[in-house]
């Protein structure tokens, strides 16, 4: 009888609606990221780790695209193949994040309106609990709920920057950096919404989502202003043409 209590939701509405969400949100980081280049706000002129960094994250993107698309169609073989290159990337996208973020830091004091510190060791911790929540996603393959929940979780996770390029980050000082990362919380909001919905409740991983990007933006504050992250700053500003600008948001 339990288990007949349980709602039933048919599994390609559930896909389709994943592959929808995946799609938003890419078009959402293309057209972020498209229209700072169109604006001349962001160049190709830049070192090599902008490209590779832009590579990457945007492979990612497509990479996630086409596995919920493949999900979507029914295309389980594929799908499954195709994941395994997940194991490599992941790991690729946190060195190459916290490579990309230490070099924007030095090269131009990183984005003016957060706070150095937080912009230093916030976003490898950001990355960090993406990491963490894919590699739970694929802990949990053949818990489907489990595993496409947790899936699109980490993607959203890391919709910070393309938020933080279509609001007005400079109006938002001194609270700039927490907005553009829990901005992206609406698409999970969204998904809850729909499981209530169309399931009667919300799934647990909504809520373990929530927590890893809560909680590590939480953590990664702390860290910041705590006297090793102030030190550690100054040690990765040391020398560099980022060392001139100061510590907390600014307007330039």
């Amino acid at each position: 009888m339990a288990t007949l209590a349980q709602p039933r939701v048919p599994a390609r509405s559930e896909e389709r609606f994943f592959f929808i969400m995946a799609c938003v949100i890419a078009a959402m980081m293309a057209g972020a990221f498209s229209l700072h280049l169109a604006l001349g706000r962001s160049t190709f002129a830049v070192p090599p780790i902008y490209h590779v960094h832009a590579f990457v994250f945007f492979g990612w993107l497509v990479l996630f695209v086409a596995q919920s698309g493949l999900a979507s169609s029914g295309n389980a073989a594929l799908h499954r193949r195709l994941g395994l290159v997940s194991l490599l990337w992941i790991p690729l996208m946190l060195v190459v994040g916290t490579l990309m973020t230490v070099t924007s830091l030095r090269r131009t004091g990183g984005p003016f309106f957060f706070d150095a510190n937080e912009f230093l060791l916030g976003n490898p911790i950001g990355l960090v609990a993406f990491a963490g929540l894919a590699g739970a996603a694929l802990a949990l393959r053949r818990r489907t709920d489990w595993h496409r929940r947790l899936m699109l979780g980490s993607l959203i996770s890391i919709a910070g920057p393309g938020f933080g390029r279509l609001l007005p980050m400079p109006l938002m000082i001194p609270w700039a950096w927490e907005i553009s990362n829990l901005a992206c919380t609406v698409f999970v909001f969204v998904a809850m919404r729909r499981d209530a919905r169309h399931r009667g409740q919300v799934h647990p991983a909504w809520y373990v989502v929530l927590a890893a990007m809560v909680g590590f933006l939480a953590l990664g504050e702390l860290l910041a202003y705590s006297p090793w992250g102030i030190d550690l700053t100054r040690w990765a500003l040391e020398g560099s043409p980022g060392a001139a600008r100061p510590m907390q948001a600014y307007l330039p």
